[in-house]
């Protein structure tokens, strides 16, 4: 199915050098952010209380942190989420109360400041749980990461299955680079769209791959670059129809999906855009750079032994 066709190929490879300085050049800056600012973890991986507070008109944060900073929590993080009316608390992991009596003690404390103040959720998470979950979370990146490479080293060629990596994790680095400049809130959900994004990124890098294979045998007097440049313009409407429709979705939770799926829908909103880029414009030239060639993919037919001698009486 195709909304439009291009009769042309577009010349993607004639600026390979161009696309892949600006990915190297925002990939640069993600990693910078992630190691000078870091992730804003959640109480899913650093353990502590978590807790969402409703006001009937615009919440002051100052008088919020100021309430915490008189119960003895200083410079705890205070953010509006969603309106100005929802502001989301996060405390540290306390010895002395336990998560249900602390979220009291803090809810009675500013409700003596507003009474119109509602603690709309409360969650818990022990410090050692969180610990386990991040390092279980990194591990299913790394099996994530090395089962993309193996797949596409089987059904293509390595290079198509180094090049592959190389732009999911391009996509990876870049989302966590976001949540770590805007320090939004880096929960479970959030590695499972990172996780998703993966799996998503990939599937694009393969229906691109399987045309350029596709075009090894059927353009016999065609230049490598020509080649994977008919392959990605050709795959061009389907890549418009799929990803269209997908972020239509992962858009709709993005604006109604609650604070529930706020992250997440982020998560995937930058890793599609991310994804389409690095699947067409960071894995096609890394494979064309690796010297991929028609006798990696097309293999000569075996003569047998005999086959062109004339036949005998």
């Amino acid at each position: 199915m195709e909304f439009f066709k291009i009769r042309k190929d577009i010349p993607f490879m004639r600026h390979a050098l161009v696309f892949n300085v600006i990915s190297l050049t925002t990939f640069v800056l993600a990693v910078i952010f992630l190691v000078t600012k870091g992730l804003n973890l959640g109480v899913d991986f650093t353990g502590g209380t978590l807790m969402e507070v409703n006001y009937a008109q615009y919440a002051d944060l100052s008088k919020v942190r100021e309430t915490l900073a008189k119960l003895g929590y200083h410079d705890v993080p205070v953010q509006n989420f969603g309106t100005s009316r929802d502001v989301l608390i996060r405390l540290p992991v306390s010895q002395d109360d336990a998560g249900s009596k602390l979220s009291e003690t803090v809810g009675n404390a500013l409700q003596e400041i507003d009474p119109s103040a509602q603690i709309r959720r409360v969650e818990f998470v022990g410090p050692q749980v969180g610990q386990e979950l991040l390092e279980n979370g990194g591990l299913a990146l790394v099996f994530v990461s090395m089962g993309i490479v193996v797949y596409l080293w089987i059904r293509f060629e390595w290079k198509f299955g180094v090049a592959a990596i190389i732009a999911n994790l391009h996509d990876v680095v870049i989302i966590l680079g976001f949540f770590a400049v805007f320090q939004w809130d880096f929960s479970l959900s959030v590695l499972a769209a990172v996780l998703a994004v993966l799996g998503y990124s990939v599937n694009e890098s393969v229906v691109v791959f399987d045309r350029v294979r596709e075009n090894f045998h059927k353009m016999r007097e065609v230049s490598v670059p020509k080649i994977i440049d008919n392959a990605i313009t050709r795959t061009m409407s389907r890549t418009i129809i799929t990803h269209g429709c997908t972020q239509l979705a992962v858009l709709s939770m993005l604006l109604f999906g609650g604070e529930t799926l706020h992250y997440f829908a982020l998560a995937l909103t930058i890793g599609i855009l991310f994804g389409i880029y690095s699947s067409v414009l960071v894995a096609s030239p890394i494979v064309m750079w690796l010297g991929i060639s028609r006798s990696d993919l097309v293999r000569a037919p075996i003569r047998k032994e005999g086959a062109d001698l004339p036949n005998r009486l």
